[in-house]
């Protein structure tokens, strides 16, 4: 299979959409070997070091490792980066959707694993983000961002609660999905705005041990938003 490309830098790139389409087909097994620099020289008839620059760069994108005198070998059949593009082409509801997923299972998990400097964490991200408000109604002009910052700081501190690396990894980059959906919610005066009553159910319910009332009132705090964004969709 040649492989045509106008110059080196294009020509990397072109093995290394070469080499991820092989990977998503499964050429090769997650946890199985890749063939050699020269075997991958060979069959895509272009140089070795073309072929090291692209394992390179796909083992930094983390679908690859290579191990020093065994070889490179399928960490992930999915390109880490081309989920994360995808999560943040997501709709306010797709995002909404997913928060419900990890966050209601992070508080539940938290009631259980939480300790006192995480419940500290949250209370300070909900008394700085209340100092910003006038009368109950979020801030105007910059500082809505950083009343945006509060609230996911809150919500990660919930996920962190959990003490799940796995999960807070995987909130840490969703996170940033949460605030541009977050801030965009805080502009439109058709969506609810944030009550930090029912943000201190759930602060309370973690921090009384309680799993089941944890992950309830976490999804009482996230349906209001849902329920707003279904009913726009639908008058579209």
């Amino acid at each position: 299979m040649a492989l045509q490309a106008a110059g080196r830098q294009s020509l990397v790139d072109t093995v290394v959409d070469a080499l991820r389409a092989q990977l998503a087909a499964g050429t090769w097994p997650v946890g199985g070997r890749i063939p050699t620099e020269h075997a991958l020289a060979e069959q895509l008839q272009v140089g070795r070091n073309t072929v090291r620059e692209a394992v390179r760069v796909l083992v930094h994108a983390g679908m690859l490792r290579s191990r020093q005198g065994e070889g490179t070998f399928v960490l992930s059949q999915a390109d880490p980066g081309d989920i994360m593009r995808g999560v943040r082409r997501a709709t306010i509801r797709d995002v909404l959707e997913l928060r419900i997923a990890l966050e209601a299972e992070a508080a539940r998990l938290a009631a259980q694993r939480h300790r006192p400097a995480d419940l500290e964490r949250m209370r300070a991200a909900l008394e700085a983000q209340a100092a910003l408000e006038a009368d109950g109604e979020p801030p105007r002009g910059g500082d809505l961002e950083l009343y945006a910052d509060h609230d996911v700081a809150f919500h990660r501190a919930v996920v962190e609660a959990a003490h799940n690396t796995a999960l807070t990894a995987t909130y840490a980059w969703f996170s940033s999905s949460v605030r541009e959906a977050l801030v965009s919610a805080l502009g439109d005066d058709q969506m609810p705005r944030i009550v930090h009553g029912d943000h201190l159910a759930v602060l309370e319910a973690i921090a009384s041990g309680d799993p089941e009332a944890a992950e309830k009132a976490t999804r009482a705090l996230l349906e209001p938003p849902k329920r707003a964004v279904e009913k726009l969709l639908a008058e579209r």
